[in-house]
């Protein structure tokens, strides 16, 4: 079952860009990443999957519906957090989880027990004394006391101390084998990398990359790595170079013929080569000043 399906969706602010014609698919217990820099259009189309912004043009559902028209039966089980959480002053922890709770017409007091418990989260404490990261736990609460289908979290991680991050993981590999969707957006590339199954890398609005996250790394491009004295520079397809006293390391993407040449012309004392890492992927689909190489 495609639980998220886009179809050319669109989104522009007057005559700033936002999103452009996006197709995506998730897929029912899919935990699925969403990655790319600030400003490349992963809020935007979360706040548009969501109903919170109206879209220019082109489709979008979730669950089957249609976002534009039935955008309350679709919230009933998204659980969503935002990148940056704002909560009402004055308020108690546990009051803002009860006015969620409350929002949603469903006793939450036990799911949210536990994961206040497992957060670490002082439920007494008002919100206005918090800390980014216990405020952040807050949001989280919030959107997983209910136990919704559908789980979508932008930059979820921001402001967690490595220890709530691990916490947190475990707590959204439980649910999604439990048969939770999430879609997971993130700049963060290693928690992507360990986590997710499916990612999509969005860039300038558009998504230009979407795949297994292990094929996703599994391309021509390699991750090069010379110990000895070769002279590289005339080749092109290099990017990422890392030299050390006595090696360099590189993502090549060019023709490796000439690597061949260039490299038995030089001598080799050591040779490795590897699947880049999603990371370095990603530094293949943005290039220096957004350009690919």
């Amino acid at each position: 079952m495609e639980v998220i399906k886009t179809s050319k969706l669109t989104k522009y602010y007057g005559k700033a860009r936002g999103i452009i014609d996006l197709d995506l698919t998730v897929t029912q217990g899919d935990l699925f990443g969403f990655i790319g820099p600030n400003g490349a259009g992963k809020s935007t189309t979360i706040r548009t999957l969501l109903g919170l912004i109206r879209p220019t043009s082109g489709s979008a559902m979730v669950f089957g519906k249609d976002i534009t028209k039935e955008k309350g039966a679709i919230l009933s089980d998204v659980g969503y957090l935002p990148s940056e959480a704002l909560f009402y002053h004055g308020m108690t922890v546990k009051d803002i989880l009860k006015l969620s709770a409350d929002l949603r017409r469903t006793n939450c007091t036990s799911e949210a027990k536990l994961l206040c418990e497992r957060l670490q989260l002082d439920t007494s404490r008002k919100v206005d004394e918090l800390s980014f990261g216990n405020r952040k736990k807050v949001a989280i609460v919030c959107a997983l006391q209910h136990r919704p289908a559908l789980l979508v979290l932008d930059e979820p991680t921001s402001g967690l101390d490595p220890l709530m991050q691990k916490e947190f993981f475990d707590i959204l590999r439980e649910r999604n084998r439990e048969g939770v969707t999430i879609l997971l957006s993130s700049h963060v590339l290693s928690e992507v990398q360990r986590n997710c199954t499916h990612a999509a890398i969005i860039r300038d609005g558009r998504i230009i990359a979407c795949d297994r996250v292990d094929g996703l790394s599994k391309t021509s491009i390699k991750r090069i790595t010379v110990h000895g004295v070769v002279d590289l520079e005339h080749l092109t397809g290099i990017r990422d170079r890392k030299e050390a006293e006595g090696s360099v390391s590189f993502l090549y993407s060019g023709d490796m013929g000439s690597l061949l040449h260039a490299l038995s012309s030089g001598r080799v004392d050591d040779l490795t080569v590897m699947e880049p890492d999603l990371e370095e992927m990603f530094l293949h689909y943005y290039g220096k000043g957004g350009e690919t190489i």
